[in-house]
């Protein structure tokens, strides 16, 4: 399969930025868009208020009303990590404003599906009735469990980030950015890339302000000091950043938070415990480690196991507790690893004799891929991969569970292809093939019959083809363009790496250019120790490219794509090019 060609971004003055900032990180600021006065803009005080987002009255309305008469409110989560970190911070939260009769609920994803579904409302209702149900990242489409909850004389909050539906769910609150939107003709809202996490965070500002008024220093029925609801960033930044939202300026300053809580030693048992597990230290930990380190154990147990152990450890106040659940967090992460490392390679393979024998122009435009042997838990993953090797939206389907007639899917998409969007219009040229889906741009999920796969893989690829052009279909990838000589050095990745947090929607700074292989050597079996020269200079930088069996030998001169780290051995720092991608120069 081929690399993506590199395109550069382009060119911008970055003289007049303050010498305080490295000249390379200064001229990265400017290619995201930033400007001087922006980086005195990024403490909490600078986040949008909440009055901004909608439904927050209401929901307010209601949690009051709980909190004062020690109702039970029940949080109905989701299986990953921007709903176990919304869940946990739900809890944390409310306990902190005065609720005390609280619990929680996962779907189980094989009995119950997805969301506040009606099985899921009676699953409550046999164990311990709530009096309120709060959704957290999800519930906007739930209309059928809505109504059974309301039915049985039940009110729901809703909280989630995902679009919504022709059809809303009768709850007596929904908070949600893109239905703000929505209600707006479109008009875009300033909170739209929050998280469900960053929605519930929101909720908790308004409500703090509603039971503890700034006017008034102490609550007048608790005779307690306004809770400090910053403790509670470390689950705001870890599901932020997990989620794969734009990390927009106020994402951002949520982010920041939450890692400087965390290098502060002040995160909570769960994410410390999860931090050591993975091998990351906590003083100078930045977002790549909650997205690729700690996002994916959290995961793990929702895509494998029970989302509650992921829960579970961001509640836990025991530090010894923690350690126990993040390393059964690890080990079912290294489980997911193997798994989903043995559906690529079978998604791989399917790709390859479909390419040998139709060549790049026959591969459809929307890509539907099924194995009966595949873990539902996981096709996400399998989507996201063969999405990025083949740059084109994917959709991976496996039996909802052994023997199922009915196949989970999960999507991923490429820039300019609505997945939500595409969905809905198949749904709408094919009623009931889809029996059901939700989502949003990038990652959506659905459910077929396994007997109408092939109907779903016609009617997903002429959707595409319709949506997509020629020049969609381009697989490149932005380069900050080719550093300087005196850039390539540990100042300048360190500068980098603090410059942050980047993520997606503000991108991590990567750079081109040609090297000499001066050296190298495979380490395991997929992976490759270069030493690389660039230009004619004397100086030879270490280098390292990840999954590159592909790549083996590597030509003597190469293009790369690669960013400038910080490498971290036995307590010593060097520089070390992380290498993205490389083809001969």
């Amino acid at each position: 399969m081929k690399v993506a060609a590199i395109r550069r971004r382009a060119i911008v003055d970055a003289s007049h930025w303050p010498a305080s900032v490295h000249p390379l990180l200064a001229r990265i600021y400017a290619l995201r868009g930033l400007r001087p006065p922006d980086l005195e803009r990024t403490g909490l005080a600078d986040l949008l208020p909440p009055g901004l987002l909608g439904g927050t009255r209401q929901a307010c309305d209601l949690l009051v009303a709980a909190i004062e008469r020690d109702a039970r409110v029940c949080v109905v989560g989701d299986f990953d990590a921007d709903g176990a970190t919304a869940t946990a911070l739900a809890l944390r939260g409310l306990r902190l404003l005065g609720a005390r009769n609280l619990g929680y609920r996962v779907p189980n994803r094989a009995r119950e599906g997805y969301g506040l579904s009606r099985a899921l409302v009676e699953s409550l209702l046999d164990t311990d009735r709530p009096d309120l149900i709060l959704t957290v990242d999800n519930g906007i489409a739930s209309v059928d469990g809505v109504a059974a909850a309301k039915a049985l004389g039940v009110e729901v909050i809703v909280t989630d980030h995902h679009l919504p539906g022709p059809q809303l769910p009768a709850a007596a609150a929904i908070v949600n950015p893109l239905l703000d939107e929505a209600r707006a003709q479109g008009r875009p809202s300033p909170l739209r890339h929050l998280a469900g996490v960053g929605v519930m965070f929101y909720l908790l500002l308004a409500l703090r302000a509603r039971l503890f008024p700034r006017d008034t220093p102490e609550c007048a029925r608790a005779s307690a000091p306004r809770p400090d609801l910053s403790q509670l960033l470390d689950l705001v930044a870890l599901g932020t950043v997990a989620d794969l939202v734009p990390l927009d300026a106020n994402n951002r300053i949520l982010v920041a938070a939450g890692l400087r809580r965390i290098r502060a030693g002040r995160a909570c048992a769960g994410i410390a415990a999860l931090l050591r597990a993975a091998k990351r230290d906590a003083a100078r930990v930045v977002a790549a480690d909650l997205g690729f380190a700690l996002g994916p154990r959290v995961n793990a147990a929702g895509r494998l196991e029970d989302m509650s152990l992921g829960i579970e450890c961001l509640l836990s106040d025991d530090a010894q507790r923690a350690h126990s659940l993040a390393a059964e967090l690890s080990a079912i992460n290294a489980q997911r690893q193997g798994l989903q490392a043995a559906m690529v390679a079978q998604a791989e393979e399917m790709v390859m004799k479909f390419l040998a024998r139709h060549g790049e122009d026959g591969l459809p435009c929307g890509i539907v891929l099924h194995e009966p042997d595949w873990h539902p838990g996981v096709v996400g993953l399998v989507a996201s991969r063969l999405k990025e090797r083949l740059h084109r939206p994917v959709i991976a389907c496996a039996p909802a569970e052994s023997g199922s007639g009915e196949l989970r899917g999960s999507a991923r998409s490429i820039a300019g292809f609505h997945l939500r969007d595409a969905l809905a219009e198949v749904d709408v040229r094919c009623p009931g093939l889809i029996t059901r889906f939700g989502g949003h741009a990038m990652a959506a999920g659905l459910s077929v019959p396994i007997e109408r796969l092939g109907q779903l893989a016609v009617e997903f690829d002429t959707v595409a083809r319709e949506r997509l052009d020629a020049q969609a279909l381009e697989h490149f990838v932005w380069s900050d363009g080719e550093p300087a000589v005196n850039d390539f050095t540990l100042t300048a990745a360190r500068a980098l790496r603090d410059g942050g947090p980047w993520g997606q929607g503000f991108a991590e700074p990567v750079f081109d250019s040609v090297f000499t292989v001066e050296a190298w050597r495979a380490i395991g079996e997929r992976h490759l120790k270069l030493s690389l020269r660039a230009g004619d200079g004397d100086a030879v930088f270490d280098a390292i490219l990840f999954d590159a069996a592909e790549c083996m030998p590597p030509p003597p001169r190469i293009k790369a794509l690669f960013q400038l780290e910080v490498n971290e051995w036995n307590g010593r720092e060097s520089l070390q090019l992380l290498l993205r991608q490389i083809e001969p120069a």
